[in-house]
Formats: C-alpha cells, structure tokens, sequence
C-alpha cells in the first residue's frame, strides 16, 4: 500500500530485541506508519519460518508462545481514532494467537464499523495457531460479519462454510450482511459476488515461471484494497489484485515483488487477461 502511494498504519507488538528493532526499522523505511506500534518490555518478538515453493501452501514453522504479540491488547488499540481510517484491513492470523489478542481485534473491526469505515477481512487461516477446528470457525465467521469485503481461497470457503461450491460460500457470507465476497481461486483469478448480482469471475494473469507462491494472497488483498480506494468497482480492484498477486509469485519472498504505481500500473496494460 505505501509503495503505491498510500497513507498506511500497521498495528502490531513488538520485543525489544534485535528483531522488533529490525522490522520497526524496516516499516518506517518503507514509509509505513509505527504511530500504533507498542514494544514489550519484557517478551520478544514472535517470529515464523516459511520454506520457498512453487506450488500450493509453504510449510510454516511457528514461534509465537510467550512471545510480545501474545501482550496485543485492547489497551493497545484504544487511542486510534477512526473518524480519520478509510480503511481497516484485518487478517485471521491475530485472533488465532490467544483470547487477548482476539479481543483487541473484535474492539478494531466494532470500532471501524461504527464510525463508517470499510472493513477488509481475509480469513488467512492457520489451523497450527488455533486450539481446535471448531473454534477457528466459530471465530473468523463471527469477525466476517463486521466486514464489507470478505476474502476467502476456496478451500478456506470450503472449510469456513462446509461447502467448495462457489455459488453456496458467497451466499453464507452475503447473508450475514457482508456486501461483497471475493473468493480466490489462485492461477484461474477469483470470483465476485455481491447482494442482488450474479457471479463474475475476473480471469489470472499469465505467469511463465513461479518463483515462490509466499505472499501471493497479501499481494491480492492489496489489489483489491488500493484500488477500492482509488475509487475502482469491484471488478477491476479484483483484477489489481490478481496483478499484484502473479507479480508477487514470480520473486522469492513475501513483499519483494510488490510493485510501484507505475511498475502496476505498466504490467497490468501489457498483460490484462481481459483485453
């Protein structure tokens, strides 16, 4: 989002320890806002290991027990003012990690929707963070509700709703009031449906080579959210997000690939699928 030219906050917890130092360093490098960030005096920074691979989910190696995140609290939270955020943007990762931290991120997504702004949610699921499947459910389908956007894989739609049909996962969503579900469906783009309106599905770019597929789904969703504030409908912030999404999978790494305004702007002219 900053490297194409947004304002943009992250919230997180961080140990004051050689790794916090580095990634708070890293955000104000790349002109993301620290204003929210709080540090642990006492636990370190939580960390996770993902392997490179060019096909389907990374193996992911968690180290977040004890860690300074775990400390994520509504206190952390409790100074942001939403009259001035467009845009809230919550993952599934946070609410996995304890009740603490579930409860600092039900306080944001309340807080946004009550003073107006749009809610973006990707269920990102992590079963290993999770104390069981049925609470994992339970909670990300809850927190969809605060959402206008909901952006599920398929198979997190299978999971989450019970069923892999695209048709039934939109309409477990739209009917808790979410006003529009995006379901990805990875090389073969991702499908839209909103209250009222049939499905579109919004073709993939065409990739010669996949590098590492870690990052691609965090690619889409700022596709989707970037244009979503540039004023574009639906249908073409989904095709910004497959973009970023097939540009992100063609470097190694999880935001390596993240284009400028320009480089975006550039690929998407010489490759769009819809042309």
């Amino acid at each position: 989002m900053a490297r194409l030219g947004f304002e943009v906050d992250f919230l997180t917890k961080l140990g004051k320890d050689p790794f916090g130092q580095y990634i708070y360093k890293y955000l104000q490098n790349e002109r993301i806002g620290t204003e929210h960030i709080t540090f642990d005096e006492e636990l370190n920074t939580g960390i996770m290991l993902k392997n490179k691979t060019k096909e389907g989910d990374p193996i992911t190696a968690y180290y977040r027990k004890g860690s300074a995140f775990t400390n994520f609290s509504i206190e952390d939270v409790m100074d942001i003012d939403f009259s001035e955020v467009r845009l809230l943007h919550v993952t599934g990762i946070p609410p996995a990690v304890n009740r603490v931290t579930r409860g600092a991120v039900y306080h944001l997504m309340a807080k946004a929707r009550e003073a107006g702004s749009f809610i973006t949610f990707d269920p990102n699921m992590r079963p290993e963070l999770w104390k069981n499947e049925e609470t994992m459910i339970k909670v990300l389908n809850n927190m969809a509700r605060y959402a206008n956007v909901v952006l599920p894989g398929i198979s997190e739609g299978e999971k989450l709703t019970g069923s892999r049909d695209k048709e039934t996962i939109a309409q477990f969503y739209l009917d808790m009031g979410v006003e529009y579900v995006v379901i990805k469906t990875g090389s073969d783009g991702a499908f839209i449906r909103k209250q009222g309106q049939e499905m579109k599905n919004v073709p993939g770019f065409t990739v010669k080579e996949v590098v590492d597929t870690v990052g691609a789904g965090d690619g889409f969703a700022v596709g989707v959210i970037s244009a979503y504030l540039d004023g574009l409908d639906m249908e073409n912030s989904v095709l910004r997000g497959n973009a970023i999404g097939s540009l992100q999978v063609q470097n190694q790494g999880d935001n390596e690939g993240l284009p400028s305004r320009d480089e975006l702007e550039k690929y998407i002219q010489e490759n769009n699928p819809l042309n």
